[in-house]
């Protein structure tokens, strides 16, 4: 009998859009999410390699007094400076989308449906690919910008010119929506965006099994 490997459903979109939430959802769901942020936070430890090739491009003075990686200051080193973000991206993402693959060997067979958490999907596309990290989906979490602006702001208790500049330092959601296969719009309550992941789950799980027969 031939053994089905799992869908998997590469979820993203940009910042104050909704998208934790949708993990939430999606996980209250007894869903498998494999999570970039959360594995992002563990290769940088220390210890960890991650951590270590950070430390050989911005130096010593990245670390905490206890050898942990100052968040704060390496945040506040790359906001402002496009060739370090770039420099940091280059150390980090082939590391996340190999641990990602690595989790993926032990789940592909025993699921019928995986999600990938990535907010940086469309920017690390290429990559991917030649990692070979595919997706058969990619969902998109999508609010208006004046929505996401708002809660932005409420969120991180900001100013309207810092929200925005965040903002726009992502790629714009109008190619993401381009290139996404479903789009999760987000611009209502709570219990709206339940049914939508609810309904779409449903769709999913529909479609695989006609796949499957």
């Amino acid at each position: 009998m031939k053994q089905n490997r799992a869908k998997i459903i590469g979820i993203t979109g940009g910042i104050a859009t909704g998208k934790s939430t949708v993990v939430k959802i999606l996980k209250s769901m007894n869903f498998i999410v494999i999570e970039a942020d959360e594995i992002s936070k563990e290769v940088v430890k220390k210890g960890k390699p991650g951590l270590t090739k950070i430390v050989e491009k911005f130096g010593e003075n990245i670390l905490l007094e206890d050898g942990e990686l100052n968040r704060k200051k390496l945040g506040e080193i790359i906001f402002n400076n496009e060739d370090k973000r770039k420099e940091l991206n280059e150390i980090m993402h082939p590391i996340i989308i190999k641990e990602i693959l690595d989790r993926l060997k032990s789940y592909i067979f025993k699921y019928d449906i995986i999600f990938i958490d990535m907010p940086l999907l469309f920017e690390t596309k290429e990559l991917l690919s030649d990692m070979g990290l595919y997706f058969d989906e990619i969902w998109l979490v999508y609010c208006d910008e004046d929505v996401q602006l708002n809660r932005l702001m409420k969120r991180e208790n900001i100013e309207f010119d810092y929200a925005l500049k965040k903002i726009k330092s992502q790629l714009d959601s109008n190619y993401k929506k381009k290139y996404s296969d479903k789009i999760i719009y987000n611009n209502g309550s709570l219990e709206e965006l339940e049914k939508t992941v609810i309904d779409m789950v449903k769709e999913l799980r529909s479609d695989k099994n006609e796949k499957d027969v």
